[in-house]
């Protein structure tokens, strides 16, 4: 259902549907410079399908790529002349339209058929024949502008975040070495090796012989990077062996592939045996600095020692030898109240980006198929 006054039209109606063509080396760079100046667009995801850069654009400003092999259907407004290569599709406008309205309609609002076995592909002939709603001019421009504001709000937020991470990234650096002292605080830090600090917890549970509650964490519950625990740990599909580990405990993947996958463990539970569990030696070290302590990159460096050949894991025997410099306690407090501070207010952030999502989400169910009308 969409309004009376808004026409049906098939896309072949309304576009030219044209298919990316080979691409010319001897007129092509990677990087952008003054002799090739157009963006080069081919059938990919990844950066938004930029391959390079050209001395021509054989399509216009304002026309939409459609990706049209693997993944079918992922569209993008293009604001300036570009060359196009491959099996991505060109929607070149036939009528004046906002081509930033139907690239946000063929995203959200179309699903495209798979009419063949093996990889899933989309011809010109196929794609033209799918229906889409044409409102009057000046409703695309408004319904795009409201929408692109929106994009504009979260592009913001995602810059501000990842400005605020670097920023806590470069205060641990400080911090957590001695380089940079908090107010009040002096005196020498102490040398202590990582085994004097922090105790290996070695203590395995059979879950479908002993039960191991409620709560199971596995490496991809925790985000990479960030500490943070994600998706749903649950317990109900435990099938093999599992560290227990108690609340103040910091977890570390031990596996190379996941040695940025860390948590400080705010109640008890079980985990996959490729984490460490590690318990602070509370008379030297508080958990909240420990877990700092393996977030930074000397520990991670560190921690990138393996053994064997299959799925390498990091050796406690080597790592527990690490040594470094640890301040008193009310200063291990100070520091790690500064960066829990900086934590807290990435992930303020990070939700009011993620309500910004879902808000252009609710927007675009009800614009695009003119449920809402904007004034």
């Amino acid at each position: 259902m969409i309004p009376e006054e808004w026409m049906v039209r098939s896309i072949g109606d309304v576009f030219f549907v044209e298919a990316g063509g080979d691409m010319d080396y001897s007129r092509s760079v990677i990087i952008q410079d003054e002799r090739h100046p157009f963006p080069i667009y081919s059938n990919a995801i990844t950066n938004r399908g930029l391959h390079g850069f050209s001395s021509y654009g054989d399509h216009p400003s304002g026309s939409i790529t459609v990706t049209a092999r693997g993944t079918l259907g992922a569209a993008n407004y293009r604001d300036h002349d570009f060359t196009a290569i491959g099996r991505v599709l060109v929607l070149v406008p036939k009528i004046s339209l906002d081509g930033r309205f139907f690239a946000e309609y063929l995203n959200n609002c179309v699903s495209f058929a798979v009419e063949s076995t093996g990889v899933p592909q989309l011809t010109a002939p196929q794609i033209s024949k799918y229906r889409v709603p044409v409102p009057p001019i000046d409703e695309q421009r408004a319904i795009a502008a409201a929408l692109s504001d929106v994009d504009a709000l979260i592009s913001s937020l995602d810059k501000l975040i990842a400005k605020k991470r670097d920023i806590k990234q470069a205060a641990m650096q400080q911090l957590l070495t001695g380089r940079r002292r908090l107010p009040g605080f002096y005196g020498e830090w102490e040398k202590r090796r990582l085994g004097d600090i922090t105790e290996l917890r070695k203590e395995r549970i059979d879950p479908q012989a002993d039960g191991a509650g409620e709560f199971c964490v596995e490496l991809e519950h925790i985000a990479s990077g960030a500490g943070q625990l994600m998706g749903d740990a649950s317990a109900s599909s435990q099938v093999s062996m599992k560290s227990i580990f108690h609340t103040g405990d910091v977890l570390f993947g031990k596996l190379r592939a996941y040695l940025r996958k860390y948590w400080l463990a705010d109640r008890g539970g079980v985990c996959s045996t490729e984490f460490w569990v590690l318990a602070a030696n509370h008379q030297i070290v508080i958990p909240e600095f420990l877990f700092y302590l393996v977030a930074t990159e000397e520990f991670i460096s560190m921690a990138s020692m393996a053994y064997g050949t299959h799925m390498p894991r990091s050796d406690w025997n080597l790592a527990r030898d690490y040594r470094l410099e640890l301040p008193g306690l009310d200063e291990q407090r100070a520091i790690a109240s500064v960066l829990s501070d900086m934590d807290a207010e990435i992930e303020a952030l990070e939700r009011r980006r993620d309500k910004t999502r879902l808000l252009k989400q609710g927007m675009m169910q009800e614009l695009l198929t003119g449920r809402v009308r904007l004034v």
